[in-house]
Order: C-alpha cells, then structure tokens, then sequence
C-alpha cells in the first residue's frame, strides 16, 4: 500500500480553478477574517480561567509564549500559501509534502479543532448571553442553557447561535465577510474601551505573587490558550475564494496574528492588574473586572462587543471546519456528495450544515470543561505537521517558485516543532486518551473507505454542482 503518495502542487492548484466557488476575497478582507478568528474567546473567555488556574498574573508570559509558536507556524503557513493557494490549509499542505496518510490524518485533527473549538466558542456565547439577560432582570431557566451535567437539559443559546451562522455561511461567503467585518470593527471598539478604563486602574500588588504556579503553570497556561490563536489556519482555508491568494494570503496571516498576540498580551496583564488572578474563574471575566473597578455601564458595553467578539470567532471556525471537509471530499477522501457547490450562492452547503450539526451537539449536550484541552489537542498536531511538512518540502523541492519564504526555517522549525510537542505532553492524560481515541477513529474511516475512494487511485472528479 502507498500510504505516502503525493500530490504534485500543479495537480493541487488546477483543481482549485474549477471548484465553483467565487473569489471575492481581498487583503483587507483576510486581516479581518483572521482577527475575527484569533481575537475573541481568548480574551473574553479564557483569560481569566487561565490566570486563575493555571497560571495566575503570569498568564502574560503564557500569552507570549503561545503567540510565539503561533508565529513560527504562521510564518509556515505563509510559505505554503503562496506556493499552494487552495481550500484545506495544513491538510492541503502535508499531502503535498508528506503525502495521502498524514495529509488524512491533518485534515482529520483539523476537523477536530475546528469542531471542538467552534463548540466551546459557542457555550462561551451562550454564557456571556446569559449574563447579558440576567444583568437586564430575566434568567434564563437552566434547563435550557446547561448541559445535563451541570444541572441543566440542553445548551439552547449555543445551538441557536451555531445554526443561525450556518445559515449565513450557506448563502454566501462574501455576506458572511461583510458581516465578520462589522463585528470585529464593534470588538476592537470594545477591546479599547477597555483598555482606557482599566489601564489607569492597575494596582500592581494583584501581580503578586506573580507566577503562583511556578513554570508548570505557566506552560500549562499557554497549552490551555493555544487554541485561542487557530484563527490564523481559517485564512489559509479560503484560499480558493480569493482574489490574488499567493500575495493576499502571506499578508492575512502575518498581519492578524501579530496584531492579535499584542492585544492578548495587554489585555491579560491589564485584567490581572485590576482583579486578583482568583478572582477571574468565570465567564465572563473581562465585564467582571470593569463592574469589579466600578465601571458597572462600561462592563455592559464590553460584555455586548464580547458577543460580537465571540460571535466573529464561531463564524470564521464553521467557516474554516467546512472548507476543510470541501477540500477532503474533493481529493476523495469523504463521499463526494458532501462537497457538492450550491449553484445559487456558490457555497459547500452540506458539508456547512453537517460540521455545524455536529458542533451544535457538542455545544448543546458536552460542559466546557470537556471540551476545551481537546481543541489544543488538535490544533498543536496540525501545527506541529505543518512545520516539518514546510522544512520537508523545502528539501524535496527546493526549486519552487516561493513568493513568500519563511526566514531562519532551520532554527525555526526546529525549535517550532519542539514546542508544540511540549505544549501537546503537557496537557493532561485523559486529553492524551480522547485524542489517541480520534485517532482510531481515523484511522478506520481511512483503510475502510478514503484509501480506495482516493483521487490519487481514480482519474475521476468527484466535485458536482447540485
């Protein structure tokens, strides 16, 4: 069996002309779509878990930490994207320099990134609703915003929320854009009314101790927030409906990431500053340190633009997860019926609605706390494949025309790739056994169906118009 057979990049880029989808997609556009992706539940959710359980005021240094790995596989994926501007991304990527298994195996894992990722943003949408009605005078009964082990039946506001963005995705990307566009303009809004307020309120004896956990804290907290950064990879997934992919792409990536890490890290040493790390298990810890500095009108603000934050990051991960099952589908690795293109808004529209089903169970039924390990879980294998798949390629086809270079690759990828590696063992073992789970899973559905139904084994397209 030849588990490693490839796709030269002609093969992968011709099939991206004839995919139906429209380009419609600049630069500006991609920035967007990546800050509406990486900026959201890290500050607005995770933040303050992180600092009150892992690593306290040292969160910063979690921050840090994570977004410079992120940086190092940013810069990977934007050497590939402007060798390769097609719809899969890191899956995309390693079939081309790995070949068909660890391509599966990356689509397989950044499904389940997008999946659990897309399902913990929207419990923590449900949650800062909720608060938003409680704060107004009408709770929310809990039978019908908590999951049955916490007490309640079903998750509604985070099912509604998931289908009503799917609803948006199927009728168009560029709709979709427009709307990402808005609301990520409304959170940066927020993001800096909360800085004006908060900054000149800091007391610097919240940072002490500043790192109450010690080191294992620390990198615990960046394994836990790791996730908050995938936004970046939904760039690179929407590669087919660009306009100029191989000079947008490298653009999208480098530019959101760097402005996102920055605004992380500010906002987590501000929010430390103002509250004691304890005090922040919530969620909804950023409205919690403005109503706990007294500012109980600006707390209302930020928690509005935190769910337009939020909101943003569910639609770039549903967004994301269903172009990735597009381009699996497409190379015959899934049915084929899933990636038919709709012929009135040019849109995946079933594999739209299947990923979103399943994030809505996720959401409805599964607490948070079990949700959100197993994202990071997914996220940092992608990451981590994509490092060796650029160093690999850059080996194998050192002649290809390269609009975009990622410098110092032999000490970045490196040092890349051991990272993520360090961030994936220090996640917990019951984390380490769901995922060796999926794995098995993956494998299955790989030597029962994707390795006989392979583009690669048939001449024969299977994309169809409906």
């Amino acid at each position: 069996m030849d588990l490693f057979r490839t796709k030269n990049i002609e093969q992968i880029c011709s099939s991206t002309t004839s995919s139906g989808m429209t380009k419609n997609l600049n630069a500006i556009d991609l920035v967007f779509l990546g800050i509406g992706g990486i900026l959201g539940t890290g500050i607005f959710v995770l933040t303050g878990i992180a600092a009150a359980r892992y690593a306290g005021p040292a969160i910063t240094i979690s921050f840090i930490i994570s977004g410079l790995i992120c940086s190092f596989v940013g810069l990977a994926y934007a050497e590939f994207a402007s060798l390769l501007p097609a719809s899969g991304s890191a899956y995309a990527y390693a079939y081309s320099s790995m070949g068909e298994f660890i391509g599966f195996f990356t689509g397989w894992n950044l499904i389940l990134a997008y999946t659990v990722t897309a399902s913990a943003v929207a419990v923590g949408w449900s949650g800062y609703i909720t608060g938003l009605f409680k704060a107004g005078g009408l709770e929310l009964p809990l039978f019908l915003t908590a999951t049955p082990t916490e007490g309640g039946f079903i998750n509604l506001p985070a099912i509604g929320i998931v289908f009503l963005l799917a609803v948006l995705l199927v009728r168009g990307t560029k709709e979709s854009v427009r709307l990402n566009f808005i609301l990520v303009f409304i959170k940066l809004i927020t993001v800096g009314i909360f800085i004006v307020l908060a900054a000149p309120n800091v007391n610097i004896e919240n940072w002490q101790p500043f790192s109450p956990f010690g080191n294992a804290g620390i990198i615990s907290g960046a394994a836990i927030v790791f996730f908050a950064f995938m936004g970046f990879d939904a760039i690179a997934t929407s590669a087919e409906e660009c306009k100029n992919p191989i000079h947008d792409l490298p653009i999208g990536i480098i530019a959101s990431l760097s402005i996102c890490t920055i605004l992380y890290i500010l906002i987590a040493a501000l929010l430390t500053g103002i509250v004691p790390y304890n005090l922040l298990d919530n969620a909804e810890p950023v409205a919690y340190g403005l109503r706990f500095i007294g500012y109980n009108t600006g707390s209302a603000i930020v928690a509005v633009g935190a769910l337009a934050g939020i909101t943003t990051v569910l639609l770039v991960y549903l967004y994301g997860q269903s172009r990735v099952f597009f381009a699996m589908s497409r190379d015959g690795l899934f049915p084929a019926s899933i990636c038919k293109i709709h012929t009135r808004y040019h849109t995946p529209h079933r594999v739209t609605v299947l990923g979103s089903l399943c994030v809505a169970l996720i959401s409805g039924f599964v607490p948070l706390s079990y949700i959100v390990e197993l994202a990071n879980t997914g996220t940092l294998a992608v990451f981590f494949v994509t490092l060796i798949g650029v160093m690999v390629l850059r080996h194998t086809q050192p002649d290809l025309p390269r609009k975009f270079r990622c410098p110092w690759l032999a000490f970045i990828g490196p040092l890349g790739i051991f990272s993520c590696g360090y961030l994936m063992y220090s996640l917990s073992d019951i984390t380490h056994f769901r995922f060796i789970c999926w794995e098995i899973i993956g494998c299955v559905i790989y030597f029962s169906y994707s390795y006989r139904h392979s583009l690669l084994q048939s001449d024969q397209n299977p994309v169809r118009s409906r």
